[in-house]
Formats: C-alpha cells, structure tokens, sequence
C-alpha cells in the first residue's frame, strides 16, 4: 500500500514547482504583457514560412503518383503490379523516416533533419526524372519517402519550438494547410504537367527550404537542451526581436528543461503498465483507423479511380484537389 501511495503521489507532483507558476502569475505574467510590446514576430513568420516549404514537399510527394500513372505506365511499359508497388512504396519509406526522425533530430538539431530530409527528397525526385526502367523509379519514391516521414515529425516540432505562446496554435496549423496545399497544386498542374516535368516540381519547394535553413536561427529550446547557452540566447533573441526582453522566457525554457532533465527516464515498456493502457489504447487507436479509412489508397490513385467510374480522370482529380485543399 505504501508503494502504491507513493507512486500516486509522485504522479499528482505537477511538472513545474508551484513557486515558479506563482512568481510567473505575480511578476512574470505583467513581465509578458510589457515585453509583448517589443516582440517582433517577424523572423517568427519568416523561420515557420520556409519550415512550411517542408510540409509543402510532403504534400508533392503524396500527390505525385494519382495524376502520373497512365503516362508513366506507358513511357516505362509498366504493369499495374509494378505500379502498385512503386505507389505505395512511399508509405515504406515515410515509416522508416517517422522511426528515425526523433533521433536525428535530437542529435543534430531541428534544422539538421530538414537538411537530411530535403537532400533526401531532392535525391528522390531526380532518380525519378531519370528513370528508365522500374528500380530508378521505386528508389526515387522510396527516397522521398523517407524525407516525408521526416518532415512529418520535425516541421511541427520545429514551429512549436520557435513560435511564441500566443502564435503557437495558428502557426502550426500552418503544417497542415501546407501539406493540403502541397497535394492539391501536385493534383491540378499534374493534369498538364508531364510527369518528368512534375517530379522537378518537387524539388523546388525542398531547393527553398535547404537554402532557408542558412537564414534561420535554430530552434532555442534544442539548443537549451543540448547546453548550448550562448546560440540559446542569441536564437531566442533574434527570433523575438532585437528589442525584445528575453529575460523571463530564457529561464521559463531553462527551468522546464532542468525539471524534464530530473524526471525518471520512461521506456518504449512503460507504456503498456495499467494505468497507461486506456490512454494508449485509444491514441493508437485513432490513428490506425484513421489509415485504415483509406484515404492514401485515395490519394494515390484518385485520376484512375474517377476513370474506372467512367469519369474524366482530369477533371476528376482537379475537383478532388479543390476539395481537398
């Protein structure tokens, strides 16, 4: 009893002490309200603007295959076996690159996964502009892939880190409007595009992100968590203004990191103990049913689905890319 006492009442134990949430409410949150006023956003929307591009090259790579197939099946003489496989060998490729994402992120840093994502994509979509037979094809798709289910994971994080509490829910939205965006433009210039053409397409919104990447600081909160204090204070400084006082959002950073840094380190075990398993369970849950419902199946295959339906594939896909976005 005395155990189980105990671990209830490290489980209530807020995450931050209660003196720091009291000295922010008595002097820190006037404190916000005064610097708000120097608070210049602009790198803010300028940083979040080219880690978007990221989620656009996610939405190119999605959107690719459903207005390319007829004319890739006849330029490559492929079967629908082989086409099938190069369609979905993305969705194997954004599985490695999901597993892989938290960890190259945490080692080199938010702007280095985009960098390894984008030359990943760039590869990708070259090997598909010169593809001659099938196995250039499903490597360039494996390829981009790969970026895209980096880009999955680091885009939002990325903008959540950098965004300033009170622009942080509309900036991460931005993720997925851009990756709707991403899918719907693939869909519509696809229909007059060919599809070499298309896959250099692809690489333009990567081409801005890498050469963006030079311009923006990195996110403040790695940098806090790796104890790099100097580019800590200059990122945060340079993402909120030169005016701006950073004072109190430097050590709000520092004392979160210190208290996760003192918390027990959890294992991939942990989550299945009883008092984790409902929770679990429903969020893995949503997420499965949410891919079972079909909706990349859709997405890849939407111009031959309006075709077999006896429906103009162009026309087709262009409304579905209208809805879409």
């Amino acid at each position: 009893m005395a155990v189980k006492e105990d671990v209830q009442e490290n489980i209530r134990e807020p995450l931050l002490p209660i003196e720091n949430i009291l000295a922010h409410d008595e002097d820190g949150g006037a404190g916000d309200r005064t610097n708000n006023k120097k608070v210049n956003p602009c790198m803010v929307y300028f940083s979040t603007l080219i880690a978007v591009c990221g989620s656009y090259a996610f939405g190119s790579c999605a959107g690719y295959s459903s207005p390319t197939q007829s004319a890739i099946r006849e330029d490559i003489a492929l079967s629908l076996a082989e086409y099938s496989v190069f369609g979905s060998i993305l969705t194997f490729g954004a599985m490695i690159g999901a597993i892989t994402s938290g960890p190259i992120a945490d080692y080199i840093g938010r702007k280095g996964a985009m960098r390894v994502s984008s030359v990943f994509c760039v590869a990708g979509w070259l090997a598909i502009y010169f593809a001659e037979g099938v196995w250039p094809l499903d490597i360039g798709r494996l390829a981009t892939g790969y970026g895209m289910g980096v880009f999955s994971y680091v885009v939002p994080v990325f903008i959540a880190e950098i965004a300033p509490k009170n622009l942080r829910g509309a900036l991460t939205a931005a993720n997925q409007l851009m990756i709707c965006a991403g899918v719907s433009v693939a869909f519509i210039i696809g229909t007059v595009l060919t599809w070499r053409a298309l896959a250099l397409t692809g690489i333009i919104p990567c081409a801005i992100l890498f050469l963006g990447l030079f311009f923006i600081p990195e996110s403040p909160r790695w940098l806090a968590k790796t104890g790099k204090e100097k580019e800590f204070e200059a990122a945060l400084q340079k993402l909120r203004g030169k005016d701006a006082d950073i004072t109190h959002e430097a050590a709000e950073i520092q004392d979160y990191i210190e208290t996760l840094e003192r918390l027990p380190k959890a294992g991939m075990l942990d989550l299945f103990q009883r008092r984790y398993l409902r929770s679990v369970a429903i969020g893995v849950g949503l997420m499965v049913f949410q891919q079972f419902g079909g909706i990349n199946g859709i997405c890849f295959y939407t111009s031959t689905i309006f075709e077999s339906a006896g429906f103009s594939s162009s026309v087709g896909t262009i409304i579905y890319a209208i809805l879409q976005a």
